[in-house]
């Protein structure tokens, strides 16, 4: 798989406050569309678990169908703007996808406001609370698999369960690894604690503003986005990060060849 960041960058002072960024609107959006239609869009568990609750009603199946559908056709997206580009050898697009989920959270708090996607709050009845769901589904999709690729499927910011699985494991590795195993072990373990931490907060935050607010909360998820995304992804950062990591494999490769040779 195509990385853009190196393990060591994906821990630094410079990139490990984006990663916290992005999951902490994602609990902010997650908690949002809660409150807006009464159900989770950020991780695939709780719309699967919709899909088969609803297996027996036709209408109600088809539209959370249709959500989860859109969480996969983001991420589908994500893998043919990078992976996809540069198997064709042209170049990855790595920040496109997420700029296109900032742009689809943006829509919905404008659009929203401006009564487009229904009202804010109740249980979903119309088709146009399915249509909220479905943008934001996209949009997280997007988001998700973008932020995988780019860290080598180390970092995900939209779900806990696979983050809090990693946190326990890197945890027991405290007991028992030492030196510099043990040092990693540590960068891993905060790093998935500290992901916690940012989407209960993202969550926290959006409670009170949300009865406030309304559709105009999603503003807050989609300006960490685009603080995230000037953290770490503007064309530049893109750029020295990819340099970087041509600069790694080389040494690698050229590393392989010398002790292949007698």
């Amino acid at each position: 798989m195509l990385t853009l960041y190196r393990p060591e960058s994906i821990f630094s002072p410079r990139h490990a406050p984006s990663w916290l960024l992005f999951t902490f609107a994602a609990g902010a959006v997650n908690a949002s569309a809660l409150l807006a239609c009464q159900t989770y869009v950020t991780h695939v568990t709780g719309t699967v678990t919709r899909l088969g609750m609803e297996v027996v009603h036709l209408m109600p199946f088809v539209d959370f169908a249709l959500v989860l559908g859109c969480f996969i056709a983001g991420a589908m997206l994500s893998g043919l703007l990078i992976n996809g580009r540069a198997h064709a050898g042209k170049r990855p697009r790595f920040a496109t996808p997420l700029w296109i989920a900032f742009s689809l959270v943006l829509f919905t708090a404008v659009g929203g406001h401006l009564g487009l996607l229904g009202d804010f709050g109740g249980a979903v009845t119309q088709p146009v609370d399915f249509l909220l769901l479905s943008i934001l589904s996209f949009a997280m999709g997007l988001q998700n698999a973008a932020i995988a690729t780019s860290t080598g499927l180390l970092v995900r910011t939209t779900h806990l369960t696979g983050p809090a699985t990693d946190l326990g494991i890197h945890l027991a590795e405290l007991f028992f690894c030492k030196d510099e195993a043990r040092a990693h072990a540590r960068r891993h373990a905060a790093l998935r604690a500290g992901k916690i931490a940012a989407f209960a907060a993202g969550a926290a935050v959006t409670v009170p503003l949300a009865y406030r607010l309304e559709f105009l909360v999603f503003l807050m998820p989609a300006s960490l986005m685009l603080v995230a995304i000037t953290l770490s992804f503007l064309p530049e950062r893109i750029a020295r990060e990819a340099r970087a990591r041509r600069r790694e494999q080389a040494a690698a490769a050229s590393a392989a060849v010398d002790g292949a040779c007698p």
